[in-house]
């Protein structure tokens, strides 16, 4: 039996080729996928379109192509839509015819996208963040926080340089209110794959020294949707939720919105209002005052009128009462009673002025000058009275002092008995 005669590997890829182009359900489909190795040669764009599982792990990949034609008219449409450019790492859906080519194998060539479904996979997931944070118990408390007053000391988080931030710092101390804010600037990276790992970190930097902070403000610039996709992230989320200081986000323009926007104490939309609000609770703390200051001073007023209208009044009594104490008083003591009391007095009188005499004459026994007069006298050296001779030394001179003057010795020799 003669062999067979084979195709040539040319004869072949050319049936397949033409069975493909053929074979029903295989051409004019919808697709979605994952962009991946996404870039632009002579007008054309070329990629890989991946389906990943739960856990990020490829399960199917294929080679697909926009043509410049085709390009020109899908990507603008896209941007336009999404707020991002085609590149990789998106989740899109497709209008593909499948191909076979010699010598490049099985590919894809891409006529048409769904811009919805982009955003749509962007809300889903930013849903599927939230609602686990409910789940968990987390989701309100942030928002649930007291609101410091004022919040004055603010740790920011933003990337150095950003126009977001700048934009932030001027209209903050731009002086509307007479208060001094004092900010401190946490760097974290505000865009790409480390934006979520990064902003945690400086959430932990704040948290070890959270006393010297009111509240915290999370701010970036606007940008393109996908861009912002950074911030629907459920670590980053979580962290937010459950910090303990209030956490004011202020991401991108006023029509974008993340996961953070839900769970912050405050969504500000932009860095700009994010400054506004601090500088508004500022106001309304200094107008709270005023109010309050105003009211002490008004009650003050009516307190110190009522005095001192009560003050004139007493005035004016406190003679009337006491003529009418001391009359009344003179009807209660009549002539008799008078008499008695003059009596009484002067009888307490004499007896204590007899008591005083004859303790003055008991002190006058007693006295020193008493007992000179009785014939002793008192020896003194050097201002000291000489009880023992022993004290005293040859030659020292001493005072005798009588009832009628002194006398100055000399010791000669002391005797002691």
């Amino acid at each position: 039996m003669a062999a067979p005669k084979p195709l040539t590997l040319s004869e072949l890829t050319s049936r397949l080729a033409t069975a493909i182009a053929l074979a029903p359900g295989v051409n004019d489909l919808w697709v979605a996928g994952e962009t991946s190795d996404l870039r632009l040669a002579r007008g054309h764009c070329y990629l890989e379109l991946i389906e990943k599982d739960a856990q990020g792990t490829p399960l199917a990949k294929m080679r697909a192509m926009i043509w410049a034609r085709d390009y020109n008219r899908i990507a603008p449409e896209f941007e336009a839509l999404t707020g991002s450019p085609l590149r990789s790492d998106l989740k899109i859906m497709v209008r593909v015819r499948t191909s076979f080519h010699p010598l490049f194998g099985l590919s894809l060539t891409i006529t048409d996208i769904n811009p919805e479904f982009t955003v749509g996979d962007l809300v889903r997931r930013r849903n599927e963040i939230l609602a686990r944070l409910q789940r968990e118990g987390v989701y309100d408390l942030n928002r649930t926080l007291p609101w410091p007053v004022p919040a004055l000391r603010v740790a920011v988080i933003s990337a150095a340089g950003a126009a977001g931030y700048g934009d932030f710092v001027r209209q903050l101390y731009s002086g509307a209110v007479p208060f001094r804010f004092l900010t401190k600037l946490f760097e974290a990276p505000m865009q790409g794959a480390h934006t979520s790992p990064g902003i945690i970190a400086a959430l932990e930097r704040i948290a070890a020294e959270m006393d010297s902070f009111d509240c915290v403000v999370i701010i970036r610039g606007g940008g393109a949707v996908a861009d912002l996709a950074a911030f629907d992230d459920y670590n980053l989320a979580s962290h937010v939720a459950q910090f303990p200081l209030p956490v004011v986000v202020g991401i991108g323009h006023d029509r974008d919105i993340c996961a953070l926007d839900f769970v912050a104490a405050v969504s500000a939309r932009t860095p700009t209002a994010a400054a506004e609000f601090l500088a508004s609770k500022a106001a309304e703390e200094l107008e709270r005052l005023r109010t309050l200051a105003a009211g002490i001073q008004l009650a003050a007023t009516a307190r110190t009128r009522r005095e001192h209208t009560r003050l004139a009044r007493i005035s004016g009594e406190l003679p009337v009462l006491a003529r009418a104490i001391i009359a009344r008083a003179r009807l209660k003591v009549g002539p008799d009673t008078a008499l008695r009391l003059a009596d009484s007095a002067r009888a307490v009188l004499s007896r204590r002025a007899e008591r005083l005499k004859a303790l003055a004459e008991t002190l006058d026994a007693l006295s020193p000058e008493a007992t000179l007069r009785r014939g002793f006298s008192i020896t003194r050296s050097g201002g000291r009275a000489i009880t023992d001779p022993a004290t005293l030394a040859p030659d020292e001179v001493i005072e005798t002092i009588l009832a009628h003057g002194s006398v100055f010795s000399t010791v000669l020799n002391t005797l002691k008995q």
